[in-house]
């Protein structure tokens, strides 16, 4: 596992920016499994709004910096802010409560495979609110449209979904309680091109309806970075892409 470098983590100031204080800010966050250093001195400022894109291969650091952000892991060195709340103090119970600020899309779509679609989407609305069922229902197929998918998608198990209707489930469970930060873990690994840019648009259309921050990573395709850069409107680039053992942040 490759490390990710303080020298090209750090964030400087998109045109974009707000004056304000970042929506998430990891603070010379260092972190180490056994003796192999992932994250070295790493520092990121995001700002309310701002979509950002974190590229590298695989082991060099993505998915860690996505759990130091919701809190699933904690640095070694450093600090991590969100929302002005440091997190790193915080007793697991107000964590718990924190985490609902953020959504999570996981990889393949992390999917209750005993569960319809509707269930799976339903799941945190029943958890953690105090909805109706005519109210469950109603955001179930409020995000159901929002990811483009057939309310009549709600019955079907996952098992009986294509990968990239999997990933689009994923997604509606994700923004099923209004998250202000949606979190994605490698949105598009594993599928073809083309359904990989249809997810890639989905996203940005998502970003654009929500109006609110969030953090996905990937692997590296040939046309990333100009993609972001076009579809987001405010990528601050960080680090190129010519170094294969970094992840880099865009």
């Amino acid at each position: 596992m490759s490390e990710v470098s303080g020298r090209e983590a750090t964030h400087s100031s998109s045109p974009m920016s707000h004056a304000s204080s970042p929506m998430i800010s990891l603070q010379h966050v260092y972190k180490s499994f056994g003796d192999k250093r992932v994250l070295d001195d790493m520092s990121l400022d995001i700002d309310e709004g701002e979509s950002v894109v974190i590229v590298g291969g695989s082991g060099t650091g993505k998915s860690v910096t996505l759990k130091h952000i919701i809190g699933l892991l904690q640095p070694d060195k450093g600090r991590v802010v969100v929302d002005g709340e440091d997190i790193g103090t915080m007793p697991e119970y107000e964590l718990n409560r924190f985490r609902r600020r953020f959504g999570m899309a996981f990889q393949e779509g992390a999917l209750f495979d005993s569960m319809s679609v509707f269930e799976n989407i339903a799941f945190p609305l029943r958890r953690h609110t105090e909805m109706t069922e005519k109210q469950v229902r109603d955001r179930v197929e409020e995000c159901l449209d929002l990811v483009h998918l057939e309310r009549g998608a709600g019955a079907k198990r996952p098992s009986e979904l294509s990968g990239g209707m999997r990933r689009r489930v994923g997604f509606a469970r994700a923004i099923s309680l209004k998250p202000a930060i949606l979190l994605f873990d490698e949105p598009t690994t594993g599928l073809d091109p083309v359904i990989s840019d249809v997810i890639a648009e989905l996203i940005r259309e998502m970003d654009h309806a929500r109006h609110e921050g969030g953090v996905q990573n990937r692997r590296p395709r040939g046309d990333a970075v100009q993609r972001k850069d076009r579809r987001a409107g405010n990528a601050g680039c960080i680090s190129a892409l010519n170094q294969p053992d970094r992840a880099a942040v865009y």
